[in-house]
């Protein structure tokens, strides 16, 4: 009896874990591109649509308020290492951009390359990232129209409604910014080239306004601002106050994710999303600094109003006609701020829905228009009634580490799936010599005459067959993940440390030894990475130093991270126990891969679904194709299927 109930747990607990590990698989194929979304966004619209939902509350919200209460001066730098760890983030999602012309973004990702739970994990927490956004987008837009207006429209707010303030929800509750999430909702429901056109356009007008301000204040700004003794020079808050304003300042990076989101939608996703990527990426970085440096030669930063810094500090500069131009650029950035989020939402939840993870109606596409606008509807009223009670401080910390934590595992899975085999079929099936390709006998032929050979990634290299007995008896790709999870709990255990203990003294062996052992095993599992091949068949797009640029992005998030408050983590604890109880209760049951084909096989032929393991890719070569994928190092393993 007691064996039997042991056969019948170890049935139960090994089918949940295949299906928390199951994958997605990936095809190059014409009809990958299939969508019930409307393709029509160019590389233009998708660049200023990333610019636009980028340079919007952080440039005229954020930057006050870091620069007055976290890092004075030295919020430039805040902005270059938040910009650098962003722009490594955004190279891994252009690389799977040209992988995954899908809508979902990082979530679409996850689940190609390490499984289904940590997809929904992803995806959940984009969820977030996308809600909150926009609820914060619209308290900044309200905020700052209220405070051009002297508080009116809080105080009548206030006075109709009244407080319920207790600390963690507003002070106040804010009717108009519940009101422009509306709006612009309305707006976007219009059509995706529409309201294309819009941001584009309000994008436009507000980068003009941007200029004006890096000019004016260069020109007009003072550099004894920086170097003033009483107002603690250039860095009043020490180097910890520009890592902790480099938490913050993340959140003005987090629309490149826009960007990929939009791939399902795009004419030529594999050609515009790294095209937009690195460009949107490049020149916010260089805005967002140049502002910086412009707001804080202006005015000494105790100065600064954080609710309207840029039009007060050029008023105290008695340049008031630059204040009023400022105004309209702010509601033209807020707008195209909140566009972006309000975008990207219901396209990630429409992503996860059509997987069966959430509850089905999200996937429902309107035939007239193209586009999920059930799912528009609900994501719409309840990023209104977010932006109605919570504060603007507690929504962007709520965003931030969520935000990071998908950052973190798109950079691990950009490493993942580089080093997994995929299928490589050619035609013509004909007697190959060692030079052109494989022999007969080493193919498998079809009925229409083509043969099917896996061209392995992830195989160890020659040069490093000194590890074969450490990592030899690994499945190819096997040992590099094992590898890369192994690499962010270092991470994890060396950024806690230099976090809590930033300067160990001598006499704490303790921590010593533990910064020491867990930059040693960083330096081992990155070897073992390195001593892998890689797989980049029908990559048009690829992230350059694999691995070694992923894993400095994974190092970066981690220590962005860990820069966080502690309530930061309590909420996200919070808002992924409501995530589980939907996955476990509903998206585990009605996943579309408990079918037989899910929703991406069945754009597989036949035989690559039979065939085409988890998380390869597919591609089709001719024989003159074939000769260029064997080396001296490589030799072809075919599928025995």
């Amino acid at each position: 009896m007691p064996s039997s109930r042991h056969r019948i747990l170890r049935h139960v607990f090994g089918g949940i874990c295949t299906k928390l590990n199951r994958t997605k698989r990936l095809s190059f194929d014409n009809c990958s591109m299939e969508t019930p979304l409307k393709r029509c966004l160019t590389t233009f619209d998708i660049t200023l649509l990333g610019v636009g939902h980028m340079v919007g509350a952080g440039i005229y919200v954020l930057t006050g308020t870091i620069a007055k209460d976290l890092a004075g001066p030295g919020i430039i730098l805040s902005f270059i290492l938040a910009g650098f760890a962003s722009t490594l983030a955004a190279l891994c999602y252009a690389e799977f951009g040209t992988r995954v012309p899908k809508a979902g973004s990082a979530y679409v990702y996850t689940y190609v390359s390490i499984g289904e739970f940590w997809a929904f994990v992803i995806g959940w927490n984009i969820v977030l990232e996308h809600m909150i956004g926009a609820a914060s987008v619209a308290r900044a837009w309200s905020g700052y129209i209220d405070s051009l207006l002297g508080g009116q429209i809080s105080n009548l707010t206030q006075s109709v409604f009244g407080e319920f303030y207790n600390g963690f929800i507003s002070e106040h509750p804010d009717l108009l910014s519940s009101l422009v999430c509306i709006f612009y909702s309305v707006i976007l429901a219009t059509g995706v080239k529409s309201s294309a056109m819009i941001n584009s356009f309000l994008t436009g007008v507000n980068m003009s306004v941007i200029l004006l301000v890096i000019v004016a204040g260069f020109y007009f700004g003072k550099f004894s601002n920086w170097s003033n003794p009483h107002n603690g020079g250039f860095l009043p808050f020490g180097f910890r106050g520009v890592m902790t304003g480099a938490a913050t300042c993340f959140y003005a990076y987090v629309g490149f994710d826009c960007i990929a989101t939009s791939g399902e939608e795009a004419q030529e996703p594999a050609k515009s999303i790294p095209i937009a990527t690195v460009f949107a990426m490049s020149v916010v970085s260089l805005v967002y600094i140049l502002v910086s440096a412009a707001l804080t030669l202006l005015v000494p930063y105790s100065d600064i109003n954080p609710n309207a810094a840029l039009p007060d500090a050029f008023t105290e500069a008695n340049l008031q006609w630059v204040s009023y131009i400022i105004i309209i650029g702010a509601v033209c950035g807020m707008t195209t701020s909140l566009l972006g989020s309000l975008f990207s939402l219901p396209r990630c939840l429409y992503a996860m829905a059509e997987d069966g993870l959430i509850f089905n109606f999200f996937a429902s596409v309107n035939s007239r228009t193209q586009l999920p606008i059930l799912n528009m509807v609900v994501s719409t009223l309840i990023t209104a009634l977010i932006a109605f009670v919570f504060e603007l401080e507690k929504l962007v910390e709520i965003m931030n580490i969520g935000t990071l934590l998908a950052y973190t595992i798109v950079s691990a899975s950009v490493i993942i799936l580089r080093y997994k085999p995929s299928m490589v079929t050619y035609t013509n099936a004909v007697t190959m010599d060692k030079d052109s390709g494989p022999s007969p006998d080493a193919c498998e032929t079809s009925s229409n005459n083509e043969v099917e050979v896996v061209y392995v990634g992830g195989k160890l290299k020659k040069s490093y067959y000194c590890l074969k007995p450490l990592v030899g008896k690994y499945k190819p790709g096997s040992a590099v993940s094992t590898a890369v999870f192994i690499y962010i709990l270092a991470c994890a255990l060396f950024c806690g440390n230099i976090h809590y203990d930033p300067i160990p003294p001598i006499k704490d062996v303790f921590n010593i030894f533990c910064l020491s052992i867990s930059f040693i095993i960083m330096v081992i599992c990155v070897i073992i990475i390195e001593a892998h091949e890689q797989n980049t068949a029908g990559l048009k797009f690829k992230v350059p130093l694999v691995p070694y640029l992923p894993a400095l992005s994974i190092l970066c998030n981690v220590e962005l991270m860990a820069n966080l408050k502690f309530l930061s983590w309590v909420r996200l604890i919070l808002w992924m126990a409501i995530g589980l109880l939907v996955y476990f209760g509903y998206g585990i049951r009605h996943s579309k891969l408990n079918d037989v084909l899910s929703s991406y096989s069945v754009l597989l032929s036949p035989t690559e679904r039979e065939k085409t393991d988890w998380g390869t890719i597919t591609t089709k070569k001719t024989k003159s194709d074939l000769s260029s994928l064997y080396d001296d190092d490589t030799e072809p393993i075919i599928d025995s299927d």
